[in-house]
């Protein structure tokens, strides 16, 4: 790699901890927004599908304006976006008068930086004149998981130590990753996977492709299987378990990103030596164990344990099903990309809305939500046996 694109690493790195900090640090205040502000667990569930809702239209809508007003104006404006977002939730709930609509209003702001950094972010790694472009689009992806990580044990530790009342000094001290990373990406030399010549299929030629759909439901299984316990965790460690926010967020959300980005980092080190549809479709057998351990067996540390287990079931899961499409149709390019990361949103607020949603016509019960959303995982195990080249 040339020094010179060093910056332009780091920046894309920090890019995705960014991403981690807007999906994964207002789901550890849910139950302190339903305690503070008197917001059912219905209307909870509204942050959650706001949020990959707008991340989503973002991913549809933004290549046009992305061409228009190049890389480095658009990445800036992403974190922007995600600065003031996390920075409006500290105001706008006293501001309004209902407080469940500030909070709505700030998630919308950083939602759209969330989707232009996921927009942007891989295309940009994928144009630097790298040696390894694939261990670098691997080490990219991990940087999430270690960004949920961080985010969860940071924050724990504020929360130990200051007091989870003071939540609002967490939140502003979240919005500087964001507005450091402007300045960063302000100095850091861009190009464009245009410039490189990685104009693909067109759109008219993928949605022809009865391969592609499959990719794109595989995508969207993918995304509903990871979040559906990510998004939920921390407030089902404390309700339906019965522990300590403390131990509830350690062993729930950061024992789950913990181990999927070991899961990546395995992938993204032994690839050439592991079958990418074994390793899936073991994954899928985990995720399905892992989805019946939290939702089924009644004790405490089985479901944390279930937790934790899933994040390593679904790692590969995403990058797994980018890595089979790319191989499986040639030429796909960005517009590919951009597509299986719309449907992969999808399912991320799919997953989740769904276990709020029955969990919410039963009284509550986030372990009958979970349950239900073990069809994701199925339908997965289903399209990973299709989708073996042997039965293309």
């Amino acid at each position: 790699m040339r020094p010179t694109y060093r910056r332009t690493m780091y920046a894309c790195f920090t890019g995705y901890i960014v991403q981690a900090i807007v999906n994964n640090f207002v789901p550890l205040l849910f139950v302190t927004f339903q305690t503070t502000y008197q917001i059912p667990l219905s209307r909870i569930t509204v942050l959650i599908t706001a949020n990959f809702i707008l991340q989503l239209l973002v991913d549809l809508l933004s290549a046009k304006v992305i061409d228009r007003v190049g890389y480095r104006a658009a990445v800036m404006a992403a974190h922007v976006c995600a600065a003031a977002g996390l920075i409006l939730l500290t105001v706008l709930p006293e501001l309004l008068p209902d407080p469940f609509v500030g909070i709505l209003l700030a998630v919308a702001v950083y939602a759209v930086g969330g989707g232009l950094i996921e927009v942007l972010v891989s295309p940009i790694i994928e144009a630097c004149p790298t040696d390894n472009k694939e261990k670098a689009m691997s080490l990219l992806h991990s940087f999430y998981c270690w960004g949920h990580v961080g985010v969860v044990l940071l924050s724990t530790a504020f929360f130990w130590s200051v007091g989870l009342e003071h939540w609002k000094l967490l939140a502003l001290l979240w919005a500087a990753v964001p507005i450091g990373n402007v300045f960063l990406f302000s100095r850091a030399p861009i190009y464009s996977l245009q410039e490189e010549g990685g104009a693909g299929l067109s759109l008219r030629s993928l949605f022809s492709m009865k391969l592609f759909w499959l990719f794109l439901l595989m995508m969207t299984c993918a995304g509903a299987s990871e979040q559906a316990v990510s998004q939920w965790a921390s407030a089902f460690a404390e309700q339906g378990l019965g522990v300590s926010k403390t131990v509830g967020d350690l062993m729930g959300p950061m024992a789950f990103a913990l181990l999927m980005g070991t899961s990546r980092l395995i992938y993204g080190k032994y690839g050439e030596r592991l079958n990418l549809d074994r390793f899936m479709t073991g994954s899928c057998l985990l995720c399905i164990a892992s989805y019946f351990m939290i939702a089924l067996v009644p004790v405490p540390m089985f479901g944390l344990l279930g937790c934790a287990v899933c994040g390593f079931s679904v790692g590969i899961l995403w990058p797994g099903t980018f890595s089979k499409a790319s191989a499986a149709i040639r030429g796909g390019g960005t517009a590919m990309f951009a597509l299986l990361a719309l449907a992969g949103d999808l399912g991320c607020s799919g997953g989740p809305t769904l276990v709020g949603v029955i969990s919410s016509a039963v009284q509550g019960d986030l372990r009958s939500g979970i349950l239900a959303a073990v069809g994701f995982p199925l339908l997965l195990l289903v399209l990973v046996m299709l989708s073996k080249p042997r039965r293309i």
